[in-house]
């Protein structure tokens, strides 16, 4: 986590009206409900950390609750969550405290670094064998049948008196946590590795499963099954696996209403944060993109619309407007402003369809790859030919009749005048596009991001 987003709250920086949400989260881990593990569920790059960042300083503020923050991305080199969680724990009490749960923890870590380190001793006396001669092998072998048998022993046990230290462990946590609970925020879950992260949820069920200790987990779900799958394998249904451990999920929307919309208004979080993202950019200022209401800002808007992207994907289309500007100049109005959409159309698929992107460089492109590529309801390309089709569908029909080479004369026709042949009198000048144009425009906006190479 940046420092800058690691000093946020909605005070400073609330676009999509998120705050009411974190105001009921509140409201639930405060209540009686046993309501931990918690999950805010969101796709990757929808704000899911900047939210967490803001809900666990409101927390903070308001109640008596302390919080802590664990990115268990970062964390799952160490290949140890129970350290992991102990030391955010740790990190919220004071001096006396740290040495009673030290005390108590310590039997426990123990136990889970003896029971690693005799299994790996056993793994690699069995391993070695298989590569020595016959007779070496047998007498490896029985004696890595004693030291399994003498480790088997022992960790039968270290396991009788696990139970005992662990019982022990969360009294301890239970008294720490009892004046003032405490949350702990885990984020990163869905990144990690597979087998860290299922060991992480089945500790928090069975080690931190305490009162006054209460778990937000913050990830994508569909990852986080994916992950549940790997390291269980496809059969196990991650669904019902993980239904053992959470009790509540909350899913961050991507639509939502400003204060004083109407009811049918619903705002796309990634459309306003694109709009706000390119008003900020000195980069693009004076161009067109840096103003809303022009059918160049819309058509970028489309795009972002029409592909659901994440905030993440926004941040990285207006990088790449950005860069491509600042090589070409392409985006200011020197140009009528259908060069524009068609340049950034370029930018657009060299961000999110690299082997679309590909295929325009080489000279390929046909219908079938334009249809492969972004999908027919991303296009929706038996519109494209119709009047009134939106901005994304007639660009479209631009680009399919650059690769036919014609127009048909049905389309030609005063009675029956298409917005693709609209858009071919109006949106590009007086002059209008020479035959493959067009595709030119196109291909040299995806050829900027190779800095000067050529083919």
């Amino acid at each position: 986590m940046t420092e800058l987003v690691e000093a946020m709250t909605f005070a400073t920086r609330d676009e999509f009206q998120r705050e009411p949400i974190a105001d009921q989260l509140i409201n639930l881990l405060t209540s009686e409900i046993e309501i931990s593990p918690l999950v805010i569920d969101g796709d990757w790059g929808t704000g899911k950390t900047e939210f967490c960042t803001k809900l666990k300083h409101k927390l903070e503020n308001q109640t008596d609750y302390r919080a802590v923050y664990v990115d268990a991305f970062k964390a799952d080199h160490a290949d140890n969550p129970l350290m992991t969680i102990l030391s955010a724990v740790l990190s919220l009490v004071d001096k006396a405290e740290k040495q009673s749960l030290r005390d108590k923890a310590l039997p426990v870590l123990r136990l889970g670094v003896k029971v690693a380190g005799k299994a790996f001793v056993s793994h690699l006396l069995r391993t070695d064998s298989e590569t020595l001669q016959a007779e070496v092998a047998r007498e490896l072998d029985k004696a890595a049948d004693e030291v399994i048998d003498s480790a088997v022993h022992s960790m039968l046990k270290d396991h009788e008196e696990a139970e005992t230290n662990i019982k022990a462990l969360q009294k301890t946590l239970e008294a720490v946590a009892k004046d003032h609970p405490i949350v702990i925020f885990i984020d990163e879950l869905d990144r990690c590795r597979p087998d860290f992260a299922v060991e992480m949820l089945e500790l928090i069920k069975h080690t931190f499963d305490v009162s006054g200790i209460q778990f937000v987990l913050v990830t994508n779900m569909k990852q986080l099954k994916a992950a549940i799958n790997h390291a269980y394998g496809a059969g196990v249904e991650a669904e019902r696996y993980l239904d053992k451990f959470i009790k509540f999920r909350c899913v961050l929307p991507e639509n939502y209403r400003r204060t004083g919309d109407s009811y049918q208004r619903e705002r796309r979080a990634s459309v306003e944060y694109l709009v706000a993202a390119l008003a900020k950019s000195k980069t693009l200022e004076g161009t067109r993109l840096a103003t809303e209401q022009n059918k160049v800002t819309e058509f970028a808007k489309e795009l972002v619309s029409r592909k659901s992207c994440s905030l993440r994907e926004v941040e990285t289309f207006v990088r790449h407007l950005e860069i491509y500007h600042q090589l070409t100049g392409g985006l200011n109005d020197r140009d009528p402003f259908g060069f524009a959409l068609i340049r950034i159309f370029g930018v657009f698929v060299y961000c999110f369809h690299i082997e679309l992107a590909g295929s325009i460089r080489a000279r390929k492109l046909s219908e079938e790859s334009i249809v492969k590529a972004l999908g027919e309801s991303f296009i929706e390309v038996t519109e494209v030919r119709k009047a009134d089709s939106d901005t994304i569908c007639t660009i479209t029909g631009l680009i399919l009749q650059d690769i036919e080479g014609t127009t048909s004369a049905d389309e030609q026709s005063e009675n029956k005048v298409s917005d693709v042949t609209r858009a071919k009198r109006d949106w590009f000048g007086i002059r209008g596009l020479y035959e493959g144009q067009l595709l030119e425009v196109l291909r040299d906006a995806i050829m900027t991001f190779s800095l000067g190479a050529r083919a």
